[in-house]
């Protein structure tokens, strides 16, 4: 209803502005024609009479005027100076109410979504959408938020965020919003067939695509793994799982918390990939003297393959395409991250 009531007030605008232009250039065609007519004058004086007359600019005559012509000016005066104050006043309306504030407020946040590159798609500004985008916002990482609730989208702008108000699911939209730069898509939508639909199309759009959904039911686990998703997360199963954990062991769940809060700068957890002709590709943890020299303690490994080696030996080989998961101080894992990178010359 709200969507449908905000529609109808633009198309109510639009047509007082067409109505005010009309009649705005009818007046001045017909106060034209009729000095022409009426006094004989040239076209361009008889325009600029009509003009001064409607505006009310107070210049004196350009000729003597006739009985028919004093006539006729009255008539222009009470329909023109009318017309004018119209349009005026529809303008001025459109000023104060945010009219114009509203499209160049629209046209920049377009021109910054045209601009975002490895950025993250958020589908969804639920309560669950809106925890994902303060922690993206926490750490400082580009996103795009797309809503097709007006309500939900006038709070995401609100907070400063990027958002369009469409409809996540279709070709259009993902492309509008730059899926062939983004580093990823997060469906975070209210049902799971929405879930569904939305991994299908992204999929489609983007194979290499990293893809992280939301299922509520364990069949729509299964089914948007099977439409494309990389990652199904259960809010319910995972605040469960949380819930019984902090019970069992409240230190070790403080400090997962401490070390992958944002919000700690002191200490981090990471992901750090390994590149091929890196100082790290080909050499085991201790020739690379990673304790040593950056001061971080390596938790575990992400295989390319996708097996995890947890808490692995000091003689244990790393290879390009690995994932480290790491521990340390913020700026010892930025600088281990550069030296892992593609060219890093070695240790």
């Amino acid at each position: 209803m709200t969507k449908r009531r905000l529609k109808g007030g633009g198309l109510l605008q639009l047509r007082g502005q067409k109505l005010a232009v009309a009649l705005l250039a009818l007046v001045l065609a017909g106060g034209t024609a009729g000095y022409v007519l009426i006094e004989g004058w040239p076209v361009w004086d008889a325009f600029y009479m009509t003009v001064i007359t409607v505006t009310t600019v107070g210049y004196r005559e350009v000729y003597s005027l006739t009985r028919a012509g004093q006539a006729f000016t009255v008539l222009l005066i009470v329909t023109g100076v009318g017309t004018v104050l119209y349009a005026v006043t529809l303008v001025a309306a459109m000023i104060v109410e945010g009219g114009l504030h509203h499209r160049f407020e629209q046209r920049r946040r377009t021109r910054m979504i045209d601009e975002l590159r490895d950025h993250f798609i958020l589908c969804g500004s639920g309560r669950i959408g809106s925890i994902i985008a303060a922690e993206l916002r926490r750490q400082a990482v580009p996103f795009v938020v797309v809503e097709r609730d007006p309500g939900r989208l006038h709070a995401v702008l609100a907070r400063g965020d990027l958002a369009v108000e469409a409809d996540a699911s279709r070709e259009e939209v993902l492309l509008h919003v730059g899926i062939e730069h983004a580093r990823g898509l997060i469906a975070a939508v209210g049902t799971d067939a929405e879930n569904v639909y939305t991994v299908l199309t992204a999929r489609g759009l983007r194979p290499d695509l990293y893809i992280v959904a939301r299922a509520e039911t364990e069949d729509a686990d299964r089914k948007l793994l099977r439409a494309g998703a990389d990652r199904v997360i259960s809010p319910y199963e995972i605040g469960a799982v949380q819930m019984a954990q902090t019970a069992l062991r409240p230190a070790v769940v403080d400090f997962i918390s401490l070390a992958t809060s944002s919000e700690n700068l002191e200490l981090a957890m990471e992901q750090i990939a390994i590149g091929p002709n890196t100082a790290f590709a080909g050499r085991s943890i201790i020739e690379a003297n990673l304790r040593q020299r950056y001061g971080v303690i390596v938790v575990g490994i992400r295989r390319a393959s996708g097996r995890m080696e947890f808490n692995p030996a000091p003689d244990v080989v790393m290879e390009a395409g690995d994932q480290l998961i790491v521990l340390g101080r913020t700026d010892s894992l930025n600088e281990m991250e550069a030296a892992a990178q593609v060219g890093a010359p070695p240790v």
